[in-house]
């Protein structure tokens, strides 16, 4: 099978509080639903990613991993997730502000739905003037206390309320209460998983006019109530440098503006990688060494064709790089470009390691 980078057909979301700016983001016709969520990356079985170029096109992203396991997934992710493939990425639209909300663990998602728990992350590319999410609580509160907030409607009162900006970046392991709030547009990269319980809603309608249902008691038992100093993540923001924003047990996230073309070899983390690209097309050219020791060196399969090893990543679109062929070359096609990496980090197997990326520690 030949491996490239895989772009993937368009998987537009309407929800009741989207709006209109991922398809021009995106560069795609408006569509008359509202539209919140791009998933740009996605192997959940309801709403898999569709391969759109090359010699894979039409096919399942599933389908694909399948046949080729460690090589698109990398040897360790593939035996640490049986197959499966861990992130799930998106944009976000955020035109209304979403329910407040929190996702459980691994361990209480298997045990309640048999699936994975839930970590996130969001990286915000553009925010009105004003917005501002919740992540955390302001004060530390009992789970009865929680359960007295929902039913007095004062669930807002205790929580963090975060005015941002583009840049802006905040890490929500699971068991931490959050919200997107309106006017904000984000890049999303979480666990795989679509288990969500739903704490308040502003006593809105959904999509179906109908009140959308409350998960209070499941919510009391994955909240965490710690109440923390920062939710805010920092990192270094340095141009034409690959900038290490988060480092968790589930992902680990770069961010590179580049000016100029940028080398990438990410093999040595024996992972797939997501690029997304937030400004500015580029090109991903993978290297031809990788490619060859990929057994993938495919050259227009006699018709003249361009490589599919190199694709253009037009701005707001993603592509999934296999793990055997992740050493690459980033180039800007419009003068500057900014590109996010999601990649799964099985380098540093130590102890201090370990801690290190518990605590979400940058180095």
């Amino acid at each position: 099978m030949t491996l490239y980078p895989l772009l993937f057909q368009p998987n537009l979301h309407p929800v009741i509080w989207g709006g209109s700016r991922l398809c021009s983001y995106k560069g795609l016709s408006p569509q008359d639903e509202p539209i919140g969520e791009s998933w740009e990356v996605s192997a959940v079985p309801t709403s898999t990613s569709i391969i759109s170029n090359g010699p894979l096109a039409g096919q399942l992203l599933t389908d694909v991993i399948r046949q080729a396991p460690a090589e698109m997934l990398g040897k360790a992710v593939n035996e640490q997730y049986h197959g499966q493939m861990p992130l799930l990425v998106k944009f976000i639209d955020a035109q209304k502000d979403l329910s407040i909300q929190v996702h459980p663990n691994d361990e209480m998602a298997q045990r309640e739905h048999g699936k994975m728990g839930k970590s996130e992350m969001w990286y915000i590319i553009d925010a009105k003037p004003g917005s501002y999410l919740y992540a955390g609580f302001s004060k530390s509160i009992t789970p009865e206390e929680y359960k007295e907030h929902i039913r007095n409607n004062t669930i807002t009162d205790v929580l963090a309320r975060h005015e941002v900006a583009p840049g802006d970046v905040f890490y929500l392991p699971a068991g931490r209460v959050h919200a997107i709030g309106a006017g904000i547009f984000l890049a999303e990269v979480q666990q795989s998983s679509d288990v969500t319980y739903r704490i308040y809603d502003y006593n809105r309608p959904g999509m179906d006019g109908k009140p959308r249902e409350l998960h209070t008691e499941l919510a009391a038992q994955a909240l965490d109530y710690r109440v923390e100093a920062d939710y805010r993540t920092s990192y270094s923001d340095k141009l034409n440098k690959a900038n290490l924003v988060i480092d968790s047990p589930y992902f680990t996230i770069r961010v590179t503006e580049l000016t100029s073309a940028f080398h990438r070899n990410l093999m040595k983390y024996d992972s797939f990688v997501v690029c997304m690209c937030l400004q500015g097309d580029c090109q991903v050219r993978i290297r031809p060494n990788a490619a060859l020791n990929a057994n993938s060196l495919a050259l227009g399969e006699g018709r003249g064709e361009v490589s599919p090893h190199e694709i253009t990543l037009p701005h707001g679109h993603s592509c999934l790089i296999p793990a055997a062929i992740a050493d690459y070359d980033v180039v800007p096609m419009t003068g500057k470009t900014k590109v996010l990496e999601a990649f799964i980090n099985n380098l540093d197997t130590s102890l201090t390691g370990k801690i290190t990326r518990f605590l979400h520690i940058g180095a």
